[in-house]
């Protein structure tokens, strides 16, 4: 099987995660029997805190309220989905090998406190990427859809029930494009910057909710799993 990932004179890097597309797809659980609500979280400035091109696991550092938004998660029953735009990869800021470190220094971060994400996919594209990331509106870079849409697909999730949590406005149209039941904004990461942007997409059909830390997002996760319970079928 030949190597995939970075150009051969950047980086050599093979992992069954990171498929010829060039898309980072790891699923750490079954898929489900019937269509279930997601929790969806952008990495950066939701999970962990803001770093410009994050890339070394010493810089992994929580925030305040995400264990307990996940803990919330698991409680309902949702799966929790990260999703994020690697665009240092394209630019060559860091390598494949750099993402994964972070990764598992997550993980391992998540073990410590008794919670853990059931799925990462991660998109390295961008219009001033270099080649072969090098894309003008790749279908997965946010805000367009796609990680959502192949989430959805890859554990059999009820979109239209399920929920995101983001700083910037490019998340919150990424889960109104995939039809999602509401976006929830925080003001940690880069998300006092993009208060407005994301207020001006609040509708009937998009519910955009603004809270101060991922951890008052919780609410919200509990009105999304109420209105997809359903009732049991009389014998």
């Amino acid at each position: 099987m030949p190597e995939i990932g970075l150009p051969a004179s950047v980086e050599h890097f093979t992992d069954p995660r990171l498929g010829e597309d060039l898309l980072w797809r790891e699923v750490r659980i079954a898929r489900f029997p019937r269509p279930v609500p997601a929790l969806f979280l952008d990495r950066d400035g939701v999970i962990v805190e803001e770093r410009i091109y994050l890339s070394d696991p010493r810089d992994v550092k929580l925030l305040p309220g995400i264990v307990e938004l996940i803990r919330a998660a698991r409680a309902l029953n949702m799966p929790v989905v990260e999703i994020t735009n690697q665009a240092g990869i394209a630019h060559g800021y860091f390598t494949w090998s750099d993402f994964v470190r972070v990764e598992n220094e997550l993980t391992r971060i998540l073990d410590e406190h008794g919670v853990a994400l059931d799925a990462v996919l991660a998109c390295p594209y961008h219009p001033q990427g270099r080649p072969p990331y090098k894309k003008p509106d790749h279908p997965w870079r946010k805000p367009n859809p796609g990680m959502l849409l192949e989430a959805g697909r890859l554990l059999n999730l009820n979109l239209k029930s399920s929920v995101l949590v983001g700083d910037k406005v490019a998340d919150l149209e990424a889960a109104r494009n995939a039809r999602l039941a509401c976006g929830i904004q925080v003001l940690t990461g880069h998300g006092k910057e993009h208060t407005s942007a994301c207020a001006a997409l609040n509708s009937n059909e998009f519910p955009v909710h603004i809270v101060p830390g991922a951890g008052d997002a919780i609410p919200f996760l509990r009105q999304a799993a109420i209105a997809d319970w359903e009732p049991p079928v009389s014998a």
